[in-house]
């Protein structure tokens, strides 16, 4: 790679230390910390100004058409909602100092099959209020702006959960060709020793040459060799 180090879902696999100001400027933790808010807006209002006394008695109902059950589901969705996102906000500062790449695959893969189907819950929930909503008939003893915030809040939480889902399925694809690409280029040298080619059609007479190893032999043609040591002296014969 041009930068010479091997990177995976958006880091080193090196590892390093934590950028505040980069992580705070990255759209991720941006669009995080939107839904973040959008969560505490949700719950909290419900839990505030979502109860009323139905009329003539003194039993409390959900403003959403007097169904308990809506205003339930908002609450434990937006409840989930915010403690996973300040959750995922300290996954993502953690991520560049994680040195192994499986490790950061399996926090990438976490997070995309939660930010997914929790983008499925906030539709859900912004459906069943709105419907819940539009059917409500007696409005007078009930707190609307209360009740529209909640709904469009929860239409700005599917959309933010749905970009953040968007997003980290971009970082694992990133992740998955950062790696792939990293092995490609570290990959041994499998070249085989050099050996001249044969040509079928060579007219030369003469064989192929070859390249005999580094292992010493002995020449042909070589004769028994004389000691050196304890030789006798024998004086010619004439």
């Amino acid at each position: 790679m041009e930068t010479g180090e091997t990177t995976a879902y958006g880091a080193s696999l090196a590892g390093g230390s934590f950028d505040f100001y980069k992580f705070i400027k990255q759209p991720l933790t941006i669009l995080r910390l939107f839904s973040w808010v959008f969560a505490i807006v949700v719950f909290a209002t419900i839990t505030a100004e979502g109860y009323v006394n139905a009329k003539d008695t003194s039993q409390v109902v959900c403003i959403f058409n007097q169904n308990d059950g809506a205003c339930n589901y908002g609450v434990g969705v937006g409840i989930i909602a915010f403690f996973a996102s300040t959750a995922f906000l300290f996954a993502d500062a953690y991520l560049p100092l994680m040195s192994s790449a499986q490790e950061r695959k399996h926090l990438v893969i976490v997070d995309l099959g939660f930010s997914g189907f929790w983008t499925f819950l906030w539709f859900v929930c912004f459906c069943l209020l709105a419907n819940q909503w539009a059917n409500t008939t007696d409005r007078h003893s009930i707190p609307v702006d209360a009740a529209q915030a909640i709904i469009v809040f929860s239409f700005f939480s599917f959309l933010a959960w749905g970009v953040i889902t968007y997003f980290v399925l971009m970082r694992f694809r990133q992740g998955i060709r950062d790696l792939g690409q990293g092995f490609s280029e570290s990959a041994p040298d499998q070249s085989s020793p050099y050996q001249a080619s044969t040509f079928p059609h060579d007219p030369s007479p003469y064989p192929p040459t070859t390249y005999p190893s580094d292992q010493y032999q002995q020449p042909p043609f070589m004769g028994k060799p004389e000691p050196i040591g304890n030789s006798t002296y024998q004086p010619p014969n004439y």
